[in-house]
């Protein structure tokens, strides 16, 4: 898909849990029925069908089905594809996975029928830290994080993704946080980019990063001991 960012992340997709695909009333018809209503999509392209079937299953990674370069009317479907999962984004989940079998990173569900998840690249030098009212709550499954005026709830799966919150208590930049966490190359930033698409980031002022002073906030956190 258009936001794949490479490397040693994956961005996968998938339908809510309480979306259920089912034919329409017109042939080749498909409806999206959740829990703020159902939403039609008329006549689609063969991979916009089998992607959302996919999705319906499970985190799935779509660019396995992107068409070859030289597959003009492939390429075409393909920008079709985008435009509908654009347009049911408050039915996706966004996962944000990891090049290695230990499960993915986190995940972000939409909480809103408005809810539009715009991922883009933080920039390096920006600072920035978690929303005033934001909530974490410890569970089973990990650490959900939510806040007040944001349209998705995210669920850190792995401690890499609570190291990088733990950062984000404090005005801090992309770059900081990944020279701060013995991370592969990108892959704090791109915890960062997803946190920032889920509204679970606000600009700040102060680039300072303060020692870590919270307990496993980071496997390379050096923070000097007074002697």
């Amino acid at each position: 898909m258009p936001d794949e960012a490479g490397g040693p992340t994956v961005d996968l997709w998938s339908l809510a849990e309480d979306v259920v695909v089912e034919p329409g009333g017109q042939e080749g018809e498909l409806v999206l029925t959740g829990r703020w209503g159902a939403e039609r999509v008329t006549a689609p392209q063969p991979v916009v069908e089998e992607a959302l079937r996919r999705m319906e299953l499970g985190p799935v990674l779509l660019a396995n089905l992107e068409p070859r370069a030289d597959d003009a009317a492939g390429r075409d479907d393909w920008c079709c594809l985008s435009l509908h999962l654009e347009r049911l984004s408050h039915l996706i989940v966004r996962t944000l996975g990891v090049d290695d079998l230990a499960g993915p990173l986190l995940s972000a569900m939409p909480v809103s029928p408005v809810a539009r998840f715009a991922l883009a690249r933080l920039p390096g030098r920006r600072p920035v830290r978690l929303p005033s009212g934001v909530s974490l709550t410890v569970g089973r499954d990990g650490v959900s994080v939510q806040s007040p005026g944001s349209s998705y709830r995210v669920l850190a799966h792995r401690p890499e993704a609570v190291w990088v919150l733990g950062r984000l208590a404090w005005p801090v930049t992309p770059d900081q946080v990944s020279a701060a966490l013995a991370l592969p190359a990108g892959v704090a930033e791109r915890i960062m980019d997803y946190l920032a698409a889920a509204g679970l980031t606000a600009e700040a002022e102060d680039d300072r990063v303060p020692p870590c002073v919270l307990p496993g906030c980071g496997p390379r956190d050096g923070a000097a001991t007074p002697s």
